[in-house]
């Protein structure tokens, strides 16, 4: 079950095989929660129509996860790096020892108490440090020691049940209102999306430094691959009303098989033996030092607000991008093509890109660049999307916008825990999510606000009798806003690579003070001799030694 651990002592960092059996159930589980976010939204006028909704209650099956997502994403970051981390006291502790020859000295803190249930202890006695190995946990309640993954087996629970949820006004008959099953649905699966273990969270605990960033890109890519099963989907599913039971249940599989493999393949949080030196660190701050310690960094302030603005961008491209295009007499088809070309090729440079990093380590140049190539591209967008006939440029604007926008978030992610280092990276990374959710609500609501209706002859494809309308102020703003981001992170972010430098020896973690003042030192004393070694009873009748 180990890899590239073969002759290494017992404080050696070990790899797990099972690890990529715990990406694969995260990756499956965040997909199967973006599906039930979008699969609404592709046939919004057939769901008004059948259950005799407006379009604005359409569209809150959609709102919704971000309602939910920012006070739920809060709390979630707290359980992440207040309950669910004190796993990573883990089954394997550091030992230390007073003196080559001398007596043993546990220096782990309140888990002292361990030592007293006959533990086996694996020392290496020829470096300075040792590992327990512990066969349970000790001094932590149950549920605090496998937090992470009772947090992520509830996240799948939660995604299943909603998932349910709002396939029951198509089961029963006679059921008054079920605008309330659909909301309530979309809620718990809102909720369950904030639980689930964060990919750069999944890849510092399991993964060694030269596999995080393609374990975090796989798992963060698996949420717009994700979105792009849903449009692609809900429309092949949905022709007219009738079809709407098969769409709600097909979805109801793969949450249901995200489920199943979430509460029967995740049963530890944290592998016995860290991965590595970041691995073995990643709980040395809980959550309100570890927040105070966060808006003290000015490098991550800066990421945190500027990549936070570009998931902002990002998110108002991806909801208003069938309404921008339709005023300029493109159809449904095609901006639905747009939005697949966006994730498609996204998914395609976060591969290359995430390969490129887990070599390089080139975490603030991939950022800055992939940034600023993003920036012309959402220019290009803004200028040609109110043009007519362009279906082959759009159509490449979007697939680069998508191929350079898309494939920096999981390496801007993996930089954003670089530059808080000690921080748990539940906290890093969580609060550059709850900021994006922000900042894509206000970013949305200001494009849709600054729209005007149009005064001349229009091309409109737009249906639901809505007025054609010019975004053009709206469209120069999402540029506007996406090249500001950009140049503050480009021209004021810079930070070392804290947890590579700890992970090299340079910059060893901080550690806590301790509770009580040591004692004075004392004259050195002779070490008392070690027991002679028990003799195996076999060896008795052998005459005497």
């Amino acid at each position: 079950m180990t890899e590239g651990d073969a002759g290494g002592g017992p404080g050696t960092p070990r790899t797990y095989a099972r690890r990529w059996l715990f990406l694969l159930v995260v990756g499956l589980l965040s997909c199967s929660n973006a599906t039930l976010w979008l699969s609404f939204a592709p046939v919004a006028d057939v769901i008004a129509q059948h259950f005799l909704l407006s379009m604005e209650q359409v569209n809150w099956l959609s709102l919704i996860y971000f309602a939910v997502a920012i006070p739920s994403g809060i709390v979630a970051i707290w359980v992440l790096d207040s309950v669910g981390l004190r796993a990573a006291v883990s089954q394997t502790l550091p030992l230390a020892f007073s003196g080559t020859g001398g007596p043993l000295r546990l220096d782990i803190g309140a888990m002292a108490s361990c030592a007293d249930q006959g533990l086996p202890v694996a020392l290496d006695s020829g470096t300075a440090v040792g590992w327990l190995e512990v066969g349970v946990p000790c001094g932590l309640e149950w549920a605090a020691a496998f937090g992470l993954s009772l947090q992520t087996i509830l996240g799948a629970w939660l995604n299943f049940l909603g998932s349910a949820l709002r396939a029951l006004p198509c089961m029963a008959v006679g059921i008054p209102n079920p605008f309330a099953f659909f909301m309530a649905g979309q809620s718990l699966c809102a909720l369950a999306q904030t639980l689930v273990i964060s990919p750069a969270k999944l890849a510092a605990l399991w993964f060694p430094e030269h596999q995080r960033a393609t374990a975090n890109m796989i798992a963060t890519m698996s949420n717009p691959l994700g979105v792009l099963v849903a449009n692609l989907l809900s429309l092949a599913l949905v022709k007219k009303g009738e079809d709407i039971p098969l769409m709600l249940g097909v979805y109801i599989i793969p949450a249901s098989l995200a489920c199943l493999l979430a509460t029967t393949c995740i049963w530890e949080s944290v592998p016995p033996i860290p991965p590595s030196a970041g691995a073995a660190s990643s709980t040395s701050e809980k959550f309100l030092p570890g927040l105070l310690l966060l808006l003290q960094n000015k490098a991550y302030v800066i990421l945190a607000m500027c990549f936070g603005g570009g998931i902002g961008v990002f998110s108002s491209f991806s909801a208003l991008l069938e309404q921008i295009l339709c005023v300029s007499g493109y159809s449904s088809e095609f901006s639905g093509l747009c939005g697949a070309l966006f994730i498609v090729f996204g998914i395609l440079g976060a591969l290359i890109l995430g390969l490129y990093v887990d070599q390089t380590k080139h975490f603030t140049e991939a950022t800055k660049i992939g940034l600023c190539l993003a920036s012309l591209a959402c220019v290009a967008f803004s200028l040609v999307a109110q043009l007519q006939g362009q279906a082959i440029v759009l159509a490449a604007i979007c697939s680069l916008l998508g191929l350079f926008g898309f494939a920096v978030a999981p390496v801007a992610m993996e930089l954003a825990i670089e530059c808080s280092f000690p921080v748990g990276e539940g906290a890093a990374t969580g609060l550059v999510f709850v900021l994006g959710q922000a900042e894509g609500v206000l970013i949305t609501v200001l494009l849709t606000a600054l729209t005007v209706r149009r005064t001349d002859p229009s091309f409109s494809t737009c249906q639901h009798g809505e007025d054609s309308l010019d975004w053009t102020v709206s469209l120069l703003l999402m540029a506007g806003l996406c090249t500001l981001f950009t140049c503050v992170l480009v021209l004021f972010f810079h930070t070392p690579y804290r947890r590579l430098q700890a992970e090299s020896g340079e910059l060893p973690p901080p550690r806590r003070p301790s509770p009580t003042p040591k004692p004075p030192p004392e004259a050195p004393q002779k070490a008392p001799a070690l027991p002679a070694p028990l003799e195996d009873p076999r060896d008795c009748d052998q005459g005497p030694v």
